[in-house]
C-alpha cells in the first residue's frame, strides 16, 4: 500500500498521507482517552454540582496555536507532493493522447497505433495529453498516486515517470453514468527494450500485447476498434439492450428510428452505420434516449469505419 517506488510522484504522497493519518489516529486516540476519563471522573455521583470555571488565557493560545501548526504542517506536506504534479512534463517526455467518454479509455500514440490498455517503458516521463468527449471522467492511477480529472472542452496534460515493471490499475473516480463501474483498464510498464519493440512493430504488436485473439481479417481488426473505442459498453453482441441497441440483427433489416421528431423505418445498411458513427444523434433508434452517444469524425479514419461495418456484417 506504502510502496514509495512505483513512480516520481509517490513517496511525496505517502508521506503526506502518513503524516495525516497519524495526526488524524493522534487526537482520534487522544480525544477518545479523554472523553472516558472526564466522563468517569466527572460523573454526576462524584460532582451533583456542576463545577464553574472562567477562562484561561494559556490554555486558549495553546490549543489555538497547535492545531495552527499542525494544520499548517499537513498543508505544506500536501502541497508539496501535489505541486511537481501541477509542473510543465520534462522537454524529453513521451507524449500520448489520451481519450475518456462513455464508457472506455483510449491511448494514441505517435506511430499511429492505438490501444485500450496504456503501455508505457519504465523510467521515462510520460506526459498524458487527456480530453474528455462528452462528460467529466477522472484519471486515476492508484500505484503511481496519479489522479486527474478529465474536463470537456479543457485539454489537461498528467505526467509521471513509471519506476517498476509491471501491470497496474488505472480507472475513471469520477461518476460518469450507467457503466462508470466498467470504466477500467491496465497500465502496463516495459523495460525499454520490450516497449521499444512493441512500438516500432506497428502490425500487430499492440495487438499480441492487448489482444491476442485479433486477426487480420477487416471484421476482426474492426472488433479490435470496437473493443478499443468502447463501444461495447453501449452495445451488446448477443441482442442484449444496454444503453444503445444491439449490433445483433441490425445489419440488412428495416430499423424504425425518430428523425427530426418524426418516426420512420430505413434499412440498416452501410450507409446507415457509417451515419450512425460521424452523425449518431440523426437517427435515433425507437426506444433510446437521444444524446448519449457523441461523434466519432475525427477519430476514425474511413478505413476503420470500414472495419466496424465488417464487424457488424460479421456478427450478423
Amino acid at each position: 500500500m506504502f510502496s514509495s517506488n512505483l513512480s516520481n510522484f509517490a513517496e511525496g504522497v505517502n508521506t503526506a498521507f502518513i503524516i495525516i493519518l497519524g495526526i488524524v489516529l493522534f487526537f482520534l486516540i487522544g480525544l477518545t482517552v479523554a472523553l472516558i476519563v472526564f466522563i468517569v471522573k466527572y460523573r454526576e455521583s462524584k460532582n451533583p454540582v456542576a463545577s464553574q470555571f472562567r477562562g484561561n488565557l494559556s490554555l486558549e493560545i495553546i490549543w489555538t496555536v497547535i492545531p495552527l501548526l499542525i494544520v499548517l504542517a499537513m498543508f505544506y506536506y500536501g502541497w508539496t507532493a501535489w505541486k511537481p504534479m501541477e509542473s510543465n512534463p520534462p522537454k524529453d517526455a513521451m507524449h500520448i493522447e489520451t481519450i475518456a467518454r462513455m464508457w472506455k479509455w483510449n491511448f494514441k500514440y505517435n506511430n499511429g497505433v492505438r490501444t485500450d490498455t496504456l503501455i508505457i517503458p519504465v523510467g521515462k516521463p510520460v506526459a498524458l495529453d487527456m480530453e474528455a468527449i462528452d462528460v467529466i471522467h477522472s484519471l486515476y492511477i492508484p500505484a503511481f498516486r496519479i489522479k486527474k480529472d478529465v474536463v470537456p472542452g479543457t485539454p489537461r496534460t498528467a505526467w509521471f515517470i513509471a519506476n517498476s515493471p509491471g501491470t497496474y490499475d488505472l480507472f475513471c473516480t469520477e461518476y460518469c453514468g450507467l457503466e462508470h463501474s466498467s470504466m477500467i483498464t491496465s497500465v502496463r510498464v516495459l523495460t525499454q527494450e520490450e516497449f521499444d519493440k512493441w512500438y516500432t512493430d506497428t502490425i500487430g504488436t499492440d495487438q499480441n500485447l492487448v489482444n491476442a485473439e485479433i486477426t487480420e481479417t477487416p471484421a476482426m481488426k474492426g472488433k479490435q476498434i470496437v473493443r478499443q473505442i468502447g463501444c461495447n459498453a453501449c452495445h451488446s453482441t448477443d441482442g442484449t439492450k444496454i444503453v444503445g441497441p444491439s449490433y445483433l440483427g441490425v445489419f440488412g433489416h428495416d430499423v424504425t428510428v425518430i428523425t427530426s421528431g418524426k418516426e420512420r423505418t430505413i434499412k440498416a445498411d452501410e450507409d446507415y452505420i457509417r451515419r450512425s458513427i460521424l452523425e449518431p444523434n440523426t437517427d435515433i433508434v425507437k426506444g433510446y434516449s437521444k444524446g448519449l452517444m457523441l461523434s466519432y469524425k475525427d477519430q476514425l479514419t474511413n478505413e476503420e469505419i470500414d472495419q466496424i461495418i465488417e464487424y457488424i456484417k460479421f456478427i450478423n
